[in-house]
Formats: structure tokens, C-alpha cells, sequence
């Protein structure tokens, strides 16, 4: 699998595995480090944990969530390196390292913070992990699967779809976070609000604040109409943004379909996770599916448009869409689904479905602003339809 390679000119590539490294990375530090409250100096040496006995006290949940949370990262920073034009051996020693390092480092922190506690058993969980996903990345790679993955990409893609691509593959991640409506992410700013009203609390600023950071009258629901607007938005938003990076035709299609059964499949996943499994079709109201089938339809009537077309039809939806989100009252079931996940089991992927869920729409914006005012032959597709 990582047999030595003959001589040949390296090939780079515009990888979209580079910025899901990153993302990933940043993503496993929050998930390590949460709630970054309450630091300290420790009372012994921080490198005590690593000659600790296996612990008296642990989970199957534990142990899972170590090793399989770092498969991702090493198999992502193997194809990174792969693309930048790496060997398969130092593309995996490297990837390894890497990983390594970044689990050391987590383990190391989490001594100054009293909520987390160090172990040696998650580092070489986290180590085998990535090792474990590193090696997928090479087997892959020896039977060909990343450069047959570089002729799909660009048979279906744009030039320069990286980013579309990293915001498409993270979409399904922010419908896992417990959301007030099917489909409705982007719900950052009311939270966003009242932490800010938190922290000039007992301060000189506290009474600027509440004019700014606080509403006199609650939120009104929004009526029923407003509600079917936002889950179609929901649904057409995501396909706007694919076939922003995605050549016009009949695999616009294909997308949007996989698009739509994602949504369903993953509000499914997420309002049993949040309210048991005998309630994991709960979400789906007449209006609900409705309003998916109406989005589906709106997203097929829109393959054949040009990439910027899309882009610039995606910025109206997404900005609509978070408009009616921000404006949309949180019910006390959603109050109680937040904070059984940010109380239970559930704070593993607290971090990472959160903030994706609050904020992929605005970055949804941003990279359709991007595309809208890129210039022309840049998202031309560079291969036959």
C-alpha cells in the first residue's frame, strides 16, 4: 500500500481536502476544549497523564468517539498531501505526525481546564485513528480512487469549486444541531446577541447594551406561510450553491435530488437523536413536506442556469431564508433539544454542529458573493458536458 513509487514530476491540485483539513482541525480543537471556561495552572506536570494506568471509569461511547473522531483528519491530510504533490510514505508519516501533535497538544491543554481531563488512552486512540484514516487515504490512493476522483471533479465541477465543495460536503453537519425549523440554519445572531448581553453584565456598558443587545417585546411566531418559506428556502439555498460550482445539466439534476433526500434523511437522524427514535418523523408536518417538495421542484426548474445566475438567485434565497430564521421565535421544545445537547452526551459534536449550523448560511453568502464577482472564464467548466 505505500510500496515506493517511480520517479515521476509531482501534480498539484486545488484540493477542497486542504480547507476541510483546516475546518476539521479547528473543529476537533473546540470539540477538545469546550467550554473554555474557567482556567488554571495545574497542580502537577502537565505531562503526568502520559504514564497514567488505564482508567478505573470509562465508556464504550468514550473510546469510540476518540477513534473514530481522527479517522477523518488523517485521511484528509494524506489526500492534502497527496494533491500537493507528496509520496504516498511521507504523505502518511507526515499525515501521522501531524495528528499526533495535534492530540498531544489537546490532551496537554485540557490540563488547564477543571471540566476536561487528559489521558493518555485518548491520545493513542486519537493517534490510531488517524493512522487508521491515513491508511484508507494511501489504500485509495494505490487503486487509483484520488485521481479518478480528480476526472469526476472535473467532469461535474467549476474551476475553483473548492470552496462550494467543503460548504456542500458541511451542509448535512449543520442540520444535525437542533434547528427551530426543519432546515432553518443560520439561527447565529439571537444567541450571538445574548452572549454579548452576558458579558457586559455588572459593566458600565450594561445599559448601552440593552437598547442594542436586547428586544422589548418577544418574537412573534412566525404564521404558517412563514414557516413553509423557510423549509423551502432551506432546501433551495444548498442547490443554489451547488449549481453555483456544479456545469449545467442533467447532474445539477442528480444533486439537487441527493440534496433533497439528504434533507430528509438527516432532519430524520436529527430529530430522533434530540426526541427519541419513536419521534423521528415528528418534523414531518403536511407544510414540512410540502414545502421540501416545492424546493426539490424550484431546484429542478433551476439546473439549466448559468453559474452565476445561480449564484446571484442563491444570494436572494439565503438571505431571505436567515432573514425569517433570525426573525423566528425558538419554541421551548427547541430550548430543551439545546440543552440536551449542550448538557449530555451530545457535547462531543456540540462544536462542530453548532457552529456549522449557525453560520454555514453566511459563509454560504460569501462564497456565492465571490462567484458572482469572479471574473467570467474562472467558472467555466474546464472539460465537456
Amino acid at each position: 500500500m505505500l510500496s515506493a513509487e517511480p520517479p515521476r514530476q509531482a501534480v498539484r491540485h486545488r484540493s477542497s481536502a486542504i480547507a476541510l483539513t483546516l475546518l476539521f482541525s479547528a473543529l476537533i480543537v473546540y470539540a477538545s476544549l469546550y467550554p473554555f471556561e474557567r482556567w488554571r495552572l495545574p497542580g502537577v506536570s502537565i505531562w503526568h497523564f502520559l504514564l497514567l494506568p488505564w482508567p478505573r471509569w470509562w465508556t464504550w461511547f468514550d473510546l469510540t468517539a476518540n477513534l473514530l473522531g481522527y479517522v477523518p483528519l488523517g485521511g484528509l491530510l494524506f489526500v492534502a498531501l497527496i494533491r500537493s504533490g507528496w509520496r504516498s510514505r511521507s504523505a502518511f508519516a507526515v499525515a501521522c505526525l501531524a495528528a499526533a501533535g495535534l492530540s498531544l497538544a489537546m490532551e496537554t491543554l485540557q490540563n488547564f481546564l477543571p471540566l476536561r481531563i487528559p489521558s493518555n488512552v485518548d491520545l493513542a486512540l486519537n493517534l490510531l485513528g488517524a493512522a487508521g484514516g491515513a491508511g484508507l487515504g494511501a489504500l485509495a490512493h494505490s487503486r487509483g480512487g484520488i485521481a479518478r476522483w480528480q476526472t469526476l471533479r472535473d467532469q461535474w465541477f467549476t474551476q475553483r469549486s473548492a470552496t462550494g465543495l467543503v460548504l456542500l460536503l458541511m451542509w448535512p453537519i449543520a442540520l444535525l444541531f437542533p434547528l427551530p425549523l426543519p432546515l432553518a440554519v443560520g439561527q447565529a445572531l439571537p444567541r450571538i446577541r445574548a452572549l454579548l448581553f452576558e458579558a457586559v453584565q455588572d459593566t458600565s456598558a450594561e445599559r448601552w447594551a440593552e437598547g442594542w443587545l436586547q428586544t422589548g417585546t418577544p418574537a412573534r411566531a412566525l404564521p404558517p406561510e412563514g414557516e413553509v418559506l423557510v423549509v423551502m428556502l432551506g432546501l433551495l439555498g444548498p442547490c443554489l450553491v451547488a449549481f453555483s460550482v456544479c456545469v449545467p445539466g442533467w447532474r445539477r439534476v442528480v444533486l439537487s435530488l441527493v440534496a433533497t433526500l439528504l434533507a430528509v434523511a438527516v432532519t430524520t437522524l436529527s430529530t430522533a437523536l434530540n426526541f427519541a427514535p419513536q419521534h423521528a418523523l415528528a418534523w414531518a408536518t403536511p407544510q414540512s413536506i410540502a414545502a421540501i417538495g416545492v424546493g426539490a421542484v424550484l431546484a429542478l426548474l433551476s439546473a439549466w442556469l448559468p453559474s452565476r445566475a445561480s449564484a446571484a438567485l442563491g444570494l436572494i434565497v439565503l438571505t431571505l431564508m436567515v432573514t425569517l430564521v433570525t426573525l423566528a421565535p425558538a419554541d421551548p421544545y427547541y430550548g430543551l433539544s439545546l440543552k440536551a445537547w449542550e448538557q449530555g452526551r451530545f457535547i462531543r459534536f456540540h462544536g462542530l454542529a453548532q457552529w456549522v449550523g449557525w453560520f454555514w448560511p453566511y459563509a454560504a453568502l460569501l462564497h456565492l458573493l465571490i462567484v458572482l464577482t469572479r471574473p467570467l472564464r474562472t467558472v467555466r467548466s474546464t472539460s465537456p458536458q
